[in-house]
């Protein structure tokens, strides 16, 4: 949580009148992707964003030493706020950062290719949002990146 100080009640409203975001974050367990990090955008205004690890400089050691060192995952459930205090929809298109897209490496039929990636849900797509991180339990975790994945006791019935 961050305090802003501003001298002009209409740049207060405007910065509190968005759509919010509250993420339900798990810990860090090794798992492969990204998570909550402070960004600091082209115009030098620091934000709470989620961040994937394809995002990140891997060739930076301190850029890889803070993915190395994050303590919460990708958020595993996540509460949206999109009306303003009115109750009129937020138009969405206008708090995103169209800058925030990357490439990934992709494989397609055994060959890795590579893919621009637009910003999406976590990667600037909600960039201007409101965002609070909150810590959820591990067990609210149960990725299926692949089909071996389906394997694991948190996929199986009760029987």
């Amino acid at each position: 949580m961050f305090l802003i100080v501003s001298d002009s009640p209409l740049q207060l409203a405007s910065l509190l009148n968005r759509p919010i975001r509250v993420c339900g974050m798990v810990k860090n367990t090794g798992a492969i992707g990204g998570g909550p990090f402070w960004v600091i955008d082209a115009d030098g205004v620091q934000s709470l964003q989620i961040v994937e690890a394809a995002q990140i400089n891997n060739k930076d050691a301190s850029q890889r030493s803070l993915l190395h060192e994050a303590t919460h995952f990708n958020p595993v459930d996540v509460v949206c706020g999109v009306r303003d205090y009115m109750g009129n929809k937020f138009d969405l298109t206008s708090f995103t950062d169209p800058n925030t897209g990357f490439i990934s490496v992709k494989d397609i039929d055994g060959e890795p290719v590579k893919a621009l990636e637009l910003p999406g849900l976590w990667n600037g797509g909600m960039a201007n949002w409101n965002t609070v991180f909150v810590e959820v339990p591990l067990i609210t975790f149960n990725p299926v990146k692949t089909v071996n994945d389906l394997l694991h006791k948190e996929h199986q019935p009760n029987l």
